[in-house]
């Protein structure tokens, strides 16, 4: 006797411990914000704790406050409505993409007057004349997204990265010491903002020193697998010219050596014949991947200030796209086996 078959429920899929390292770079972290959009919506991934800087700092701030309030479809919602919020705010800068840009549905704010003034300036006025107030508009938009008072309670571990003035050094601060101020720390680009006072000391962009800091999550953190959500270019194809186009690069290069480093680190332990059983072993043991796309470069540096609602959804869309390739691809990986090639850094040493 036969009958129609009967499916079977695929049985739940195991929870794996991840961490994220979220790297900085203005409005592109619209990008890390539609990759944690993507991977919030699956269960069996649980995430340990969070490193950023910059703009990554923010995303992981907004995204572990908002898991306090309603795990994660309150931190997808957090996320929301802190970049919309962001968007907003933007329709009144004065730095606005030039008629020709909208026309060409370029995203790229080279021909921007405001943008072009705003770039001379900051490359001979120094903040604290241009900005003696020292006035950012992102604190506000931080205060109403982020519950501060309570993010010490939180499950998810945060370690926020920012680059003592003084020292040269990165700080990275955690749940309990994170502050406004530590957020706009962490994004301050010494040619536009004053540096951010903290406990004396004056910090600039985190970037300089660890975009994002990797150490954190192999000395405090019980996860085994961290996810790398890379914004920041490593590689351009064409040879800069301009003087913009230099100094751009420059930044790029020198926001993404301190991350290099440590990946290094651990490619090299992976090869040692005992790598003990201490902090190098721990090292060794990190399964990494990292989510990116090639298109983030297709838009330019300046576009990092353009903040348009429209433009933010862009990313968010590619952010989602690049998350679940990577699901796709490399999902089954996950707690079992690392998916980046880090060996390839060896060969460049």
């Amino acid at each position: 006797m036969t009958g129609t078959p009967v499916e079977t429920a695929q049985a739940p899929r195991e929870n794996v411990l991840v961490d994220l390292a979220l790297q900085g770079g203005g409005s592109h972290g619209a990008f890390a914000w539609g990759v944690l959009d993507r991977l919030l919506e699956e269960p069996w991934l649980r995430i340990e704790a969070i490193s950023g800087t910059s703009a990554g700092a923010m995303n992981a701030a907004v995204l572990v406050s908002g898991y306090m309030q309603g795990g994660a479809p309150g931190a997808r919602q957090a996320l929301d409505a802190y970049w919309g919020r962001v968007a907003e705010a933007a329709r009144f800068s004065p730095i606005q993409r030039s008629p020709l840009d909208r026309l060409m549905n370029r995203w790229s704010l080279d021909a921007s007057p405001g943008y072009i003034m705003l770039d001379l300036l900051s490359r001979v006025v120094s903040p604290y004349n241009l900005n003696p107030f020292g006035h950012n508009p992102l604190r506000s938009l931080l205060e109403d997204s982020i519950d501060f008072a309570h993010l010490n309670e939180a499950g998810i571990k945060l370690f926020i990265t920012a680059t003592n003035v003084h020292t040269g050094r990165g700080r990275v601060f955690r749940n309990k010491e994170i502050t406004p101020d530590v957020l706009l720390a962490s994004a301050c680009l010494p040619t536009m903002f004053q540096a951010i006072e903290i406990d004396g000391e004056p910090y600039w962009d985190g970037g300089y020193a660890g975009n994002p800091t990797i150490t954190p999550l192999v000395r405090e953190s019980d996860a085994h697998d961290v996810i790398l959500v890379q914004i920041n270019p490593r590689e351009r194809r064409t040879t800069p010219r301009t003087a913009s186009e230099i100094l751009d690069r420059l930044n790029e290069i020198s926001f993404n050596s301190p991350l290099m480093k440590e990946l290094r680190m651990i490619a090299l332990l992976r090869q040692a014949v005992d790598p003990g059983t201490g902090e190098a072993c721990r090292w060794a043991e990190m399964r990494t991947h990292r989510i990116l796309t090639d298109k983030l470069a297709d838009f330019g540096a300046s576009s990092k200030l353009n903040a348009e609602g429209a433009f933010l959804s862009l990313l968010k869309e590619e952010g989602r796209k690049a998350a679940d390739a990577f699901l796709t691809a490399h999902g089954d990986d996950l707690g079992k086996k690392s998916t980046a090639d880090l060996d390839v850094l060896l060969e460049e040493c």
